[in-house]
């Protein structure tokens, strides 16, 4: 038997087609109402959603002005830090501290002497020192420090001068203070 012989050949059968089912409509398929819970799911969803975008914009609102106050302190804070800085430098000045020792009574002497604490012996003139200082930190030939000066004192915001002539000749008049929000003209 050759291999030809011996190989089956599938039978084909022949594929019927499925019928098509066609029909005459005689009238329309009545319509179907709408199912009046899945429109009020739909339109709850809608609300839920617009709801809680409008709750994040007030709470993101709310964020901002926290914000912007925090920032306004913190500014307020470092003008503070700032002014108490430049205290510190004006009273850590050697100006300043001569001052304040002339007032509770300290001299300076003519030269200095060191005191050697291993032996105990006086390095230097070891003379002692006069009760007249030879320097006047608080006298006439004393240079200004501005740091040490006190602030000048400002007038009121809320007292105008007199005259124009005054406000010209103690220098350029200071815009005025917003307490209640931006000035606006007053219309009638």
């Amino acid at each position: 038997m050759s291999l030809q012989t011996a190989r089956a050949h599938p039978q084909e059968t022949p594929r019927s087609e499925p019928r098509r089912r066609l029909r005459a409509l005689v009238a329309p398929e009545p319509r179907r109402r709408p199912k009046v819970a899945y429109a009020a799911l739909a339109v709850a969803g809608a609300l839920a959603i617009g709801a809680a975008q409008v709750g994040i914009s007030f709470a993101t609102t709310q964020d901002a002005f926290v914000l912007a106050q925090l920032t306004s302190q913190q500014h307020d804070l470092d003008l503070q830090k700032q002014a108490l800085h430049e205290n510190i430098v004006g009273l850590s000045s050697p100006q300043s501290l001569a001052s304040r020792a002339d007032t509770l009574g300290l001299v300076v002497a003519g030269s200095a002497s060191y005191l050697r604490v291993s032996d105990g012996t006086v390095l230097g003139s070891g003379d002692v020192a006069d009760w007249t200082s030879t320097v006047n930190p608080n006298g006439s030939t004393s240079v200004g420090n501005a740091l040490l000066l006190p602030p000048p004192e400002m007038p009121p915001q809320d007292e105008a001068p007199a005259d124009d002539a005054t406000a010209s000749d103690t220098g350029p008049a200071l815009p005025p203070t917003v307490t209640d929000g931006l000035p606006s003209p007053t219309t009638r």
